[in-house]
């Protein structure tokens, strides 16, 4: 419902300099429409580049008035807090959004249109996008991507928030100033938001989960040449103990190769310092093992990980360079971080897959 030309004002609510943003940060890192002001009371008059590291130019208001001016026609909570619930301080900005005349876009588990006062306040040709709803008429998946022409991506992680979603957008977006007619499919609010179409794969239940992926595979496919290309935006980890997303996108999206997403020296995940994280070329291997299994047999050649995005926003210049080329020594595949160094090498390994 959130169309490329709309005119979004972010609500980022203490969000823009903390994890809990990241929705807001990865639209103003990768959304190509118009966003025309941001807010965070706690930022208000701050140079966005000077708070993030992302080169936009976009004014950090302190309110919804102060963001009027501006002419947003849609607003969107950038927020991603613990359990999905809508803070209460952003609740008053979204009703007053509303009753302004917006239109407000939503990724967490409250959904808005729920709440009778929020959806009275609603203006004739307005709406409230809660997109975090499970898709209807879904049935259970029957490995339909196999026959595909086109080729497709899944992007694999080895943990939680490593850059799935940044890496795919990358590839898609080199992809599209090499001539490659490109496709993405975003599996979370944020991917969701910056393409405007999707599936909240979180809110699908699980026996319909790879279902889900395989009809928006299908829909994203059918836009695109057989020479296409559709990048399917990964979620969770294997290696995590709390995730359950590897497998349903394996399957619904039957990849004809892997992009492997991994947080530069991360020895463990992140928030589990007590669980390791496999030898990389293990990982890769158990990657590939269950992408060979519930395909059809003429499905083609296996699916194998071509490329490594390293995510090394937590390293100097020098050690991003070494780091990389460390690993691409290791692991004889190209290794780069495709926001500092560019997707193009990532692209050219997908595509001759």
């Amino acid at each position: 419902m959130l169309a490329d030309q709309d005119p979004v004002v972010l609500l980022q609510h203490a969000g823009l300099n903390s994890l809990t943003g990241k929705t807001g940060l990865a639209m103003l890192r990768h959304r190509r429409g118009p966003i025309v002001a941001v807010i965070d009371p706690d930022h208000a008059g701050q140079c966005l580049e000077t708070v993030t590291g992302i080169s936009r130019s976009v004014p950090v208001v302190k309110d919804l008035a102060e963001a009027l001016p501006f002419r947003p026609s849609v607003a969107v909570v950038g927020l991603a807090p613990s359990g999905g619930v809508l803070p209460e301080a952003l609740r008053s900005d979204v009703l007053q959004a509303l009753k302004a005349g917006l239109s407000v876009a939503s990724g967490l588990h409250t959904h808005l249109a729920d709440d009778p006062e929020l959806s009275a306040a609603i203006r004739p040709g307005r709406w409230i996008w809660d997109l975090r709803c499970e898709p209807k008429g879904l049935r259970v998946a029957q490995a339909r991507a196999a026959a595909l022409p086109c080729k497709r991506v899944l992007a694999v992680g080895t943990d939680m928030a490593v850059g799935k979603m940044s890496a795919c957008l990358a590839v898609h977006e080199a992809a599209l100033r090499a001539g490659v007619c490109s496709a993405f499919v975003g599996t979370g609010q944020a991917g969701i938001l910056i393409s405007g179409s999707g599936v909240p794969l979180d809110a699908v239940r699980v026996d319909y989960a790879a279902g889900a992926v395989e009809a928006a595979v299908m829909d994203a496919a059918s836009t695109l040449p057989d020479t296409g290309l559709v990048l399917v935006e990964g979620q969770g980890s294997l290696c995590h103990p709390g995730s359950t997303a590897t497998l349903p996108l394996l399957r619904g999206s039957q990849p004809t190769a892997l992009l492997l997403v991994h947080r530069a020296q991360q020895s463990c995940i992140h928030r589990l310092p007590e669980i390791a994280l496999p030898p990389l070329g293990d990982l890769i291997q158990l990657c590939e093992g269950l992408a060979s299994i519930g395909r059809p047999q003429d499905a083609g050649p296996p699916p194998r990980v071509r490329a490594v995005a390293l995510n090394t926003a937590h390293l100097s210049d020098a050690e991003c360079e070494r780091s990389s080329a460390e690993l691409s020594e290791t692991l004889s595949l190209p290794c780069v971080d495709p926001i500092r160094q560019g997707a193009d090498a990532l692209l050219k390994a997908l595509l001759a897959s």
